[in-house]
């Protein structure tokens, strides 16, 4: 009898496939980054084939590590990073264009003219997004509009989009040889071509973008026994699995930290920071700049919505310390630098690369540093690194309980950066809460086993998921009142610096 289940977790700088067990604990994992290609100020591009190719060794090595075999695996689940566009001839399976990544800010003239034209607040009250450089639909246009062919081959019906979770559900079950071409709601629901009411692909937004609907996949629940097919995993561990659950990275972490009641909330520490607060049934419109989209659905029940903070830039200012700067050599040398000073000696770094994400959604937006003075050194600038990424989420946090009137009492976090103590207890200062980290602080990767366990009944209920999380570490606020206070206006008036810097027509 099949004991576990596996989840595929494609991010932005890695893929992983992970195991777990019925009481979701870890098993056996392994992980592969991917290039991040980088052609021009502004770009950001993965390529597809590698990316799949990564997929596929890491499912068989992981196995070959716990000498697990596919009978082992109940099912599979899959999260991926949202909103990076594959467009690619379904007749051979090759990408017409490179992945453009949620990063990628070259679709600002298409985001902008959406303004312009008055078609923003449809866009908002009909996909419950602000019209931006992040989603997927301007990327699609792109392509359509700046690759030879394109065009053509999407209205013959040769060219399919998906983000990345179905350019990888596409190959899994049988790529050109009858692949199947879906997706789901909270991957859907990040496109700007999606109904929050109804869960379907708008011809109104369509017409917007210009883009064909034949090019896009089925919308099917993001827990479903019969929606996804099946993987023939090759190899000396070779067998057939059933794909069961599809999530976006975000959604698939709520999932993972078990937030299933309304007024529950997480934040994911990775390339970004995304904080998200189911809002139940209820479709809530934001007024404070953050995102209405689709939490999860399983099954045939009714989807469960959420308001999410999205915040471009946060685990990937430390990457930028260590491969564009050279002042670390990994990740974690952020932390050691950055407790050689007691406080950040008024250093400010906004990280604003790709403009600023919610609540501010300003495309025009770059990266700055201020505060300098001869004093400062490479530790103070690890340290307002670390305090970048805790204040981009206080922004974010605001923002939530404008709309919603929920106020934190805690904070559950999640993601890599989650390592890294000294930036959990900054996060906890400059909220003024406890920060919680579970056992398990790979929630995404459980989120997604979770959705594709639920379909087969391994789990039988949300009830039995709730029943595994467990709290790893707890952090509680040290600074006072007025070290807060103080430290966030000056975090304020250093994004002022930030604004307006690119020209946008």
């Amino acid at each position: 009898m099949a004991e576990f289940v596996g989840a595929i977790d494609q991010g932005t700088t890695s893929t992983r496939f992970m195991i777990f067990d019925h009481s979701g604990n870890e098993v056996g994992r392994h992980q592969l980054e991917h290039q991040q290609i980088l052609p021009q100020a502004g770009w950001v591009e993965h390529n597809p084939v590698e990316i799949w190719e990564r997929t596929s060794s890491v499912l068989q090595t992981a196995l070959v590590k716990t000498g697990l075999s596919a009978s082992d695996l109940v099912a599979l689940g899959l999260t991926n990073q949202r909103e990076t566009t594959v467009v690619w001839d379904k007749r051979t399976g090759r990408p017409l264009y490179n992945a453009i990544v949620w990063q990628d800010t070259r679709t600002d003239r298409i985001a902008s003219a959406l303004e312009r034209e008055g078609k923003g607040d449809v866009i908002r009250q009909k996909a419950g997004l602000p019209p931006a450089t992040y989603f997927s639909g301007g990327k699609i246009q792109w392509i359509l509009e700046n690759v030879d062919g394109a065009r053509e081959a999407a209205e013959s019906g040769n060219a399919i989009f998906g983000n990345t979770d179905t350019w990888l559900l596409w190959n899994l079950t049988g790529g050109k040889d009858g692949g199947v071409h879906v997706t789901d709601p909270t991957n859907a629901s990040r496109t700007m071509l999606m109904n929050l009411e109804t869960l379907e692909w708008d011809d109104e937004l369509l017409g917007f973008f210009g883009i064909p609907r034949s090019m896009l996949p089925e919308i099917k629940p993001s827990s479903c026994p019969e929606c996804y097919g099946t993987t023939l995993l090759r190899g000396p561990l070779s067998g057939e699995v059933v794909l069961t659950g599809d999530l976006g990275d975000q959604q698939a972490a709520t999932v993972g930290q078990v937030c299933f009641s309304p007024g529950e909330a997480k934040n994911t520490y990775g390339t970004g920071n995304f904080m998200l607060l189911n809002t139940g049934a209820e479709l809530v419109r934001s007024k404070a700049g953050l995102l209405t989209t689709v939490c999860y659905q399983f099954g045939d029940e009714r989807p469960v919505y959420a308001l999410e903070g999205s915040i471009a830039v946060t685990g990937s200012a430390v990457q930028w310390l260590r491969d564009q700067l050279g002042i670390i050599s990994g990740a974690s040398e952020s932390e050691s630098l950055a407790r050689q000073v007691e406080d950040n000696g008024g250093v400010y770094f906004v990280p604003a690369f790709s403009g600023l994400f919610a609540p501010y959604w300003r495309s025009d937006a770059r990266g700055a540093i201020v505060g300098l003075s001869r004093y400062n050194t490479n530790a103070h600038l690890a340290r307002a690194t670390l305090e970048a990424i805790c204040y981009q989420s206080r922004d974010v946090a605001e923002a939530m309980e404008k709309d919603s009137g929920v106020h934190l009492e805690v904070l559950k976090v999640d993601g890599g950066v989650t390592a890294n103590e000294l930036c959990m207890q900054i996060q906890a200062d400059v909220l003024g809460v406890d920060v919680s980290r579970p056992v398990v602080a790979e929630t995404t990767a459980l989120g997604a086993a979770y959705a594709a366990g639920l379909a087969v009944g391994f789990w039988k209920n949300t009830d039995e998921l709730r029943a595994n999380w467990n709290e790893g570490k707890r952090w509680q606020p040290q600074w006072s009142d007025e070290q807060r206070s103080t430290g966030y206006e000056r975090w304020k008036k250093a994004v002022t610096r930030t604004l307006d810097w690119v020209d946008v027509d």
